[in-house]
């Protein structure tokens, strides 16, 4: 299969039709297509990146006038095609006498697996070994249709997680956070979808030559055997959207069946990959377009891809996702500041955008939840935006200190020794970051429309604030500690935690700046 002129991607068309095209295809016009339709959500978001970073290698606007052109109006499928059509001699799936898409130019030997163990959640050797495969069987993916499997390709190496010795994680690190800028109007096509994400060539060079520099499986592996590793400086900067970690070459495969993962029959299927240690060890300042990183302020460490968290992602992550928060250093991707700062205004008077948010949580090589979030962005001007920053902020610490204070009564409220009680207390975190989420993003979608020269929030956006949290904390509290059954009831000490929980909420010092400012300007002078 030849990953540009062959058809293998499932999408939904206008008419809500499935069909299966070429990438090129997205640019048709006559009931185009809307959304990828793809079996799994984490290959819905590779198939998003997939196509993204073919439109950046082979098709990236020269500047933000013809970005625009192309906004109102895409290109021509044929034309499309035409320009794809420079990169389909390197998406071969399967080429036993060269490159092969996201496979190790000259793999001869290497460890047999299953075509099962490209998936991030496949049990590990030891976990079957010592039959510990609980929650995910083994023997449940046998075989891949070529579509799938060049999907999971793209998954495993763009998200790659620490794979035992040698086995590199991916260019951003083991599971990362991917951010998209996506319309929300509901007559967006998944061109404009994905043509928000691409950059033009003044923010990233185009190649001049396609070669390994640009897709790594064009050439020899750069092997990390010897603790060699590859920065930025020795690739060129579209590599960051082919990062090829693993050493892979497919091999077994069957004829006539039926595809594990998404159940259509194909005439060929892959049950099998050759795989070796000491791939590329991709090291140094990369910065991937599409993730939000933590950057040390001091500039001594290089940059940290945001990765995947424990319970979810939710709004207390809004402002390192879609902004920048100082305290942590944590900033949005490329592509979301450069909405922020310039593409937004396409969109200011057009139903505006959102940000899909995405990505594997890993506990080292360990998947444990895969996680999907949207959250806003807004046009601004630069006072607007650092107003935004600086007001959001101020909400989102406010109810960090509440969620602490009503995790610390709780415990003191279910245990008689809470400082020797240990566990898991994630669940009456997320409980209270639900419960208040929907007045967050009200209270941000009128902070965004103030206009720039206003000094400070009107008292009533703190107002609502301050009642949202003292409401939904002490909500959060019954519910926690008056669920068990009466003679399991230990009213005297939930009473006490209660009351605690009161006092230290009023007296908490950013909760008092939070009700100082919940008051109209001439009461609180």
């Amino acid at each position: 299969m030849n990953l540009i002129n062959d058809h293998w991607i499932p999408v939904i068309r206008q008419n809500h039709q499935l069909d299966v095209i070429a990438p090129w295809q997205i640019a048709e016009i006559d009931n185009p297509v809307v959304e990828i339709a793809a079996p799994r959500p984490d290959f819905q978001g590779a198939l998003y990146q997939l196509l993204i970073g073919l439109l950046q290698t082979a098709f990236a606007p020269e500047d933000e006038d013809q970005w625009d052109e192309y906004w109102q109006e895409p290109p021509a499928a044929t034309e499309l095609e035409a320009q794809l059509q420079q990169l389909a001699f390197a998406f071969e799936l399967e080429n036993p006498q060269g490159a092969a898409f996201l496979q190790d130019f000259d793999l001869i030997d290497g460890e047999n697996k299953t075509i099962a163990a490209l998936f991030i959640e496949a049990p590990g050797g030891k976990t079957i070994k010592d039959n510990l495969d609980h929650f995910i069987k083994r023997d449940t993916i046998n075989q891949l249709c070529p579509s799938c499997t060049a999907a999971a390709l793209f998954t495993l190496q763009t998200n790659a997680p620490s794979g035992g010795v040698g086995h590199r994680v991916g260019l951003r690190g083991g599971g990362p956070l991917t951010t998209l800028i996506i319309p929300k109007a509901a007559t967006s096509t998944l061109w404009q979808k994905l043509w928000l994400n691409v950059q033009n060539q003044e923010e990233i060079e185009t190649a001049k030559t396609l070669d390994a520099h640009v897709l790594p499986w064009l050439g020899k592996t750069r092997l990390s055997d010897k603790g060699q590793i590859t920065t930025p400086v020795d690739v060129h900067p579209l590599h960051a959207y082919w990062g090829m970690p693993r050493r892979i070459r497919l091999t077994d495969k069957t004829q006539d069946a039926d595809c594990d993962v998404c159940g259509k029959p194909a005439a060929e299927l892959y049950q099998g990959f050759k795989t070796k240690n000491y791939g590329t060890n991709y090291d140094g300042a990369w910065v991937h377009p599409l993730t939000p990183y933590r950057f040390d302020p001091k500039k001594v460490n290089f940059p940290l891809s945001l990765k995947g968290q424990q319970g979810g992602l939710g709004y207390r992550h809004w402002l390192g996702l879609a902004m920048q928060d100082e305290d942590t250093g944590d900033k949005a991707a490329s592509v979301v500041q450069f909405y922020n700062q310039e593409r937004g205004r396409q969109l200011s008077d057009r139903g505006k955008a959102g940000l899909w948010c995405f990505g594997y949580d890993m506990d080292n090589m360990k998947a444990r939840c895969w996680y999907e979030s949207r959250f806003p962005v807004y046009y601004l001007s630069d006072v607007q935006r650092t107003n935004l920053t600086r007001w959001g902020k101020e909400l989102i610490d406010a109810a960090k200190e509440a969620v602490k204070l009503l995790r610390s009564e709780v415990k003191a409220a279910w245990f008689r020794r809470p400082e020797d009680a240990k566990g898991d207390m994630s669940q009456i975190d997320a409980q209270f970051w639900q419960a208040t989420e929907a007045d967050f993003y009200l209270i941000l979608e009128q902070l965004a429309a103030l206009p720039a020269d206003t000094g400070q929030a009107p008292s009533g956006i703190y107002s609502h604030w301050f009642e949202t949290l003292k409401k939904q904390l002490f909500a959060v509290f019954e519910n926690a500690t008056l669920a068990a059954t009466p003679e399991d009831l230990d009213l005297k000490r939930i009473i006490l935690a209660k009351n605690n929980l009161g006092k230290k909420f009023h007296s908490n010092k950013t909760i008092k700046n939070l009700k100082a400012r919940a008051k109209p300007e001439q009461e609180a002078s």
